[in-house]
């Protein structure tokens, strides 16, 4: 144990030597420890609280403590009840454990309810006395220990709710705003005024009321600050080349939308073709999912995370009409994108059709092919591959299979697409890593996709793909969501060194696990693997690369997969799709010369088992990089997080100079408004002349004199303060506040009173957003509020609900007078509650 913990301090040590030039520090001024050096740990001198467990030898005569569970009694209140009463009785002291400090309360009233008085506790010393108490301790299960008369319950026990501790998917984003990150110093578009430049939030008192705002500098000088709750009306801007601000006022903006708008009108005309060639196709309409279809999809070994669920929901949908289905998967290397292609495979299949996956390439094709297999396994189903792996009397006997309709489904590479490979009857054709296929093979794939289901995957679909989707030409699903244990990849960009590369290879061999090692040029690869085998003698390498024998290459990756070598020195034909789970650290070598989709799906190769991953991305020392080069190399240093696929994406997108739909002559009027906007406005575009009614959103000004923002000691980090913020402004139900107003007290602890007064102000937003309301203004001892319409029984409530109150039926203004001392959001929210019921009471 000694010795492991040593190599524990080692490990630490080499980390921070090399992470010390990318995070720009001293690499010898000491880093805070992780781990504390096991000679001070042994004796004790440390903070740190210890615990000396003694061995007890195991013998039937050795103590035992009797425990159980409170069995089939919970969520029966009554019997728990009863037995509650029963142990009381005999002096037990029983503990029910509520899970937030806002459930102690609720569940000691809970409680008294039926019949038992408990009592609010944090006191450990009133806690271990006989008696009823409830406390706040999160627990997942309930015990009972007879021998010590302790009993704990705890809240999932008397909800039947159990807690689960997945991340929370992120919320109400939209495919089109899910790239907002706003940092200060970044370019900003606001939906009036136009392109300025963040500088942050700040804190601003006005009449006495302190509020946070957004502040934007414009042109000459002109710093716009903008309210938290207006928040969705500023978009990140992205176009390329730092852009130029707009003069505040809005003058300048409203020029630039409408020359854009113009030009706009042009694109739209032709993706409104594309758009209705596919929509006329007549498709094959699948039916409903079978009992089969239930079986295999339980037989899922994980828990789907909900964006895989709402994405496979999607999928079935449109494969249930008779519109030919055309959906792009965009999720992260790892986040389950094949497993919903295996639900929709199978579902295809059901109904008599044949199912193609297309990949990039052979591993991946081996790959998909063994698990499809087993996915399908004890189903009458046929599962083949097509690849050059196979010889060719194996093809031939495949290419037959397709054609007789023997074979249901078939994973293959661009052999696929040639024009000898006939299906008797293709009814889902599944491509993934789409944006790996060249214009060529794009050009086949059209010839299959006629009246057949396309279902595409992609962690980074190329600038043209993902336009196609955030416009609404091809529909579009994010899997967002991380598989639980996952963590965010260690990424060191920097120059090639020699010792970082040595010490990350024998960091991960005291781990017992593997490195991939990417040396993208096959003339040289023989040398590479010489010289690592000089600089570790104790690894075992291996080569691998497309132009080895078919044979000879599947032999080594399957050994290595088996743990017979540690380091695989190999091409990036590694990128797509291998699974390996015990290899944790990548090395990448001119990763200057490589994209920034390619370097995101290398990186997606390591970290797949909950380990902690690095990756290692160098460039030539004393070489002077291009600018585009730089970029991408600082973006995938910046993006580490999980699920930053899609973020990488737009990103690539921003460095090519954010491209365009159908060729160059729109590049200008994206710079002019950004391309978020631009999204917009060709989405308009098309919904107009599709002859589709576009819904106006309407602007809500709730301008309250009350403190309504979160604390800094509240929400410490900026980037946390705006999400919520964010978040809040697009709430438009009440069961979507309360969500909010749970997560916020899960994750940062009981509301302060400006957090609740935000909250209060969100819920007279949503009141306005129900009724129509556009703006509610207070001034002094007085709140107007319109446009307002009331009936003749609503003017007579008016008189009795808020006396003094004036009702200007002509403007459609409705002045309420505010007592002093009452608070201004809650008088108005129930007088409108009052006035305009919900429909359901």
């Amino acid at each position: 144990m000694s010795d492991r913990a040593n190599d524990l301090l080692a490990e630490e040590d080499d980390l921070a030597r090399a992470l010390a030039t990318s995070w720009a520090r001293d690499a010898n001024v000491a880093f805070p420890r992780l781990h504390v050096n096991t000679d001070r740990l042994l004796s004790g001198d440390h903070r740190i609280p210890t615990i000396a467990l003694v061995p007890s030898a195991e013998s039937v005569d050795g103590p035992a403590v009797p425990a159980s569970t409170w069995g089939t009694i919970v969520h029966d209140p009554t019997s728990v009840v009863r037995r509650i009463n029963e142990m009381l009785s005999e002096k037990w002291r029983i503990i029910v454990a509520a899970e937030t400090t806002e459930s102690v309360a609720r569940l000691g009233e809970l409680m008294r309810s039926h019949g038992v008085d408990f009592t609010a506790t944090d006191d450990a010393d009133m806690l271990a006395r006989p008696g009823a108490w409830v406390t706040c301790a999160p627990q997942s299960h309930g015990v009972s220990l007879p021998n010590t008369k302790v009993a704990i319950i705890t809240e999932s026990d008397l909800s039947g709710r159990r807690r689960t501790r997945r991340s929370k998917p992120s919320r109400g984003r939209s495919s089109t705003t899910v790239f907002e990150d706003l940092q200060p110093g970044g370019y900003v578009v606001h939906a009036h005024h136009g392109v300025g430049k963040y500088e942050g939030m700040v804190k601003r008192t006005i009449g006495g009321v302190e509020r946070d705002y957004l502040l934007i500098a414009y042109k000459g000088g002109d710093k716009l600050y903008v309210p938290t709750e207006q928040i969705g009306v500023i978009r990140q801007y992205v176009g390329g080349e730092a852009p130029t601000l707009h003069r505040m006022g809005g003058s300048d903006f409203a020029r630039a939308k409408s020359r854009v708008r113009s030009a706009v009108r042009e694109v739209a005309q032709e993706l409104v073709l594309l758009y209705q060639r596919r929509v006329s196709a007549k498709g094959h309409a699948f039916p409903p999912d079978t009992p089969w279809q239930d079986e295999m999809e339980s037989a899922f070994p994980f828990v789907e995370t909900p964006d895989q669920l709402t994405a496979i929901a999607s999928i079935k949908e449109d494969m249930e009409r008779d519109v030919p289905m055309d959906r792009l998967v965009c999720g992260d290397v790892g986040f389950g994108k094949t497993e919903v292609a295996v639900r929709a495979a199978f579902k295809a299949i059901q109904d008599g059709m044949q199912v193609a996956v297309l990949v990039p390439t052979t591993l991946l094709a081996t790959q998909h092919g063994n698990t499809f297999s087993e996915r399908f396994a004890g189903y009458p189903i046929k599962v083949e591959v097509l690849s050059r792996f196979l010889t060719a009397k194996e093809a031939k006997k495949v290419i037959a299979g397709l054609k007789s309709g023997e074979i249901d489904c078939v994973i293959g590479t661009h052999r696929l697409l040639q024009e000898s490979v006939e299906f008797k009857n293709l009814g889902l054709l599944v491509v993934d890593e789409e944006q790996r296929f060249g214009v060529q093979h794009k050009e086949a794939m059209k010839r299959m996709k006629e009246n057949v289901d396309v279902l595409s995957m992609s962690a980074t679909p190329i600038p043209r793909t993902l336009e196609m989707s955030l416009v609404g030409i091809r529909d579009l699903s994010l899997l967002q969501t991380p598989p639980a244990e996952r963590q965010p990849i260690l990424t060191y960009v920097g120059e090639q060194s020699e010792q970082v590369a040595i010490e990350a290879i024998r960091r991960e061999l005291l781990r017992e696990g593997q490195v991939f090692w990417v040396h993208n040029r096959v003339q040289s690869i023989e040398e590479r693997a010489a010289e690592l085998r000089e600089w570790v003698p104790e690894a075992r390498v291996a080569v691998a690369h497309g132009q080895m024998d078919e044979t000879q290459l599947e032999q080594i990756v399957l050994d290595f997969w088996e743990g017979q070598y540690d380091v695989l020195v190999c091409t990036t034909i590694i990128e797509s799709g291998i699974d390996m789970p015990t290899v944790n650290t990548l090395v990448v070598e001119r990763a200057d010369l490589l994209g920034l989709g390619q370097m995101h799906q290398l990186r997606g190769r390591v970290g797949r088992s909950g380990q902690r991953a690095y990756a290692y991305l160098f460039h030539p020392r004393d070489k002077v990089l291009s600018e585009d080069a730089y970029e991408r190399l600082r973006t995938i240093g910046e993006t580490t997080e999980l699920g930053s696929g899609f973020k990488i994406a737009m990103r690539d997108l921003e460095i090519r100079g954010a491209g365009n739909l159908l060729g160059e002559a729109q590049s200008g009027h994206i710079a002019a408004v950004g391309y978020d906007l631009y999204c917009q406005m060709v989405t308009e575009a098309v919904s107009e002349m599709k002859g589709e009614r576009t819904e106006e959103v309407t602007e809500i000004k709730v301008d309250i004199s009350v403190d309504a923002h979160l604390p800094d000691d509240y929400v410490p980090s900026e980037d946390l303060r705006l999400e919520a913020y964010r978040r809040l402004a697009t709430v438009r139900t009440e069961q979507e506040l309360s969500d909010i107003e749970n997560e916020w007290r899960d994750r940062f602890g009981p509301l302060p009173t400006p957090a609740q007064s935000l909250l209060a102000v969100g819920a007279l937003r949503v009141e306005c957003i129900r009724i129509g309301i556009t703006e509610i203004v207070t001034n002094g001892n007085e709140a107007r509020i319109s446009p307002v319409q009331l009936r003749a029984s609503q003017t007579m409530a008016l008189r009795r609900l808020a006396p003094g109150a004036t009702f200007k039926e002509q403007s459609g203004l409705l002045i309420v007078p505010i007592k002093r001392g009452a608070h201004p959001t809650t008088v108005i929210t129930e007088l409108l509650h009052e006035l305009f019921e919900p429909a359901d009471h």
